[in-house]
């Protein structure tokens, strides 16, 4: 891991579950110095003791910063001597940002405004920005305070492109399993109570992946983005009903109850539109969608014969593979929360 030999790197938003998973990824390679940048001092503390109990060689790489991406001035406070962002705080509850929908924005998308005029200012070298897919068509105020954050992303990455060599891209997840306020540790949790799973809608699909994965994802942007670039994962999916069907065959069936759609759900998840499709590249395990780095004087490209604006189909979690529920349960062992308490039931 080269790119990241001695170097700094700042992850806010670095308590959650994204950030702790790309902290414990870096923290025993040669990286310089890690910076957690988040606004709960409770979670930077544990955090602070669990590296020191269990990373004591490492432990000392870690810096915590208290800020919020609300506030420019915390945000700059953190900056100096960075390389590379992982930009990954964000409020992500769908139900919560319905009814506080000007909390998502100020939070996910004057946020991120805040940490990348931040960085461009001291000539951060990579910055890497979480989405989610719900920025896709997004139907609800966490999907579009999201979408929003891309168009923040694109633009600053303009701008960074041409004041100097800082490299802004995103990356755009489906469902991060056993992600905090995910659903997999909410099936488990109502199981050993004894109670039913509740689920929305057993025919909605949701894509499927682990923090690993999500992970790898980053670390491959880092890797090989130009400016705006936006990366996706080729990702299966499965439906709830598949998927709780799943997590009691691991923990016991206490059977189900069903809730209904919450506020802004979708029936499916889309991952790439099908105007993104039209530029995207495959990579492999990946698609890489291109900017589109048109400027405002659309006449020409016209005239050039450019006229193509969209693909036959988006890339969604009901025409990607849909897992049956041994594929599911194959795919929810590989979460090391699964894991965990699989261990503490044998216990």
């Amino acid at each position: 891991m080269a790119t990241f030999s001695e170097a700094t790197l700042l992850i806010t938003g670095g308590t959650g579950s994204f950030g702790h998973t790309v902290l414990k990824h870096f923290l025993t390679t040669d990286i310089g110095e890690i910076r957690i940048f988040s606004r709960d001092e409770k979670k930077q503390d544990d955090l602070r003791h669990e590296l020191q109990n269990d990373y004591p060689t490492y432990a000392s790489k870690v810096k915590f910063y208290i800020g919020d991406v609300r506030n420019p001035q915390s945000v700059r406070d953190a900056m100096s001597g960075v390389d590379f962002i992982f930009h990954a705080a964000a409020l992500k509850q769908v139900p919560s940002c319905e009814f506080f929908p000007m909390e998502a924005v100020h939070t996910n998308v004057e946020g991120t405004n805040n940490v990348l005029h931040a960085a461009i200012e001291v000539g951060v070298k990579r910055i890497v920005c979480l989405s989610t897919d719900k920025a896709a068509y997004p139907i609800n105020a966490m999907g579009t305070s999201k979408a929003m954050m891309e168009h923040v992303v694109r633009a600053n990455a303009r701008v960074a492109a041409e004041r100097g060599d800082t490299v802004i891209s995103c990356t755009r997840y489906g469902n991060v399993m056993c992600s905090r306020g995910s659903v997999i540790p909410l099936f488990i949790d109502q199981i050993r109570a004894g109670k039913p799973i509740t689920i929305t809608n057993p025919d909605m699909t949701r894509f499927l992946m682990n923090l690993d994965e999500a992970v790898d994802l980053v670390q491959f942007a880092f890797e090989h983005a130009t400016p705006g670039d936006l990366f996706i994962q080729k990702s299966d999916a499965s439906t709830i009903g598949i998927l709780a069907k799943a997590v009691q065959k691991l923990f016991g069936d206490t059977g189900t109850h069903i809730i209904g759609t919450r506020h802004g759900e979708k029936l499916y998840e889309t991952l790439m539109t099908k105007e993104e499709k039209l530029r995207s590249e495959d990579m492999g395990r990946y698609y890489r969608v291109s900017a589109d780095n048109r400027d405002l004087n659309y006449d020409q490209y016209f005239i050039n014969g450019q006229v193509q604006t969209e693909s036959n189909e988006a890339y969604t979690s009901h025409n990607t593979k849909l897992l049956n529920v041994e594929e599911t349960v194959e795919k929810i062992l590989t979460t090391d929360y699964v894991q965990e308490v699989l261990k503490e039931e044998k216990l």
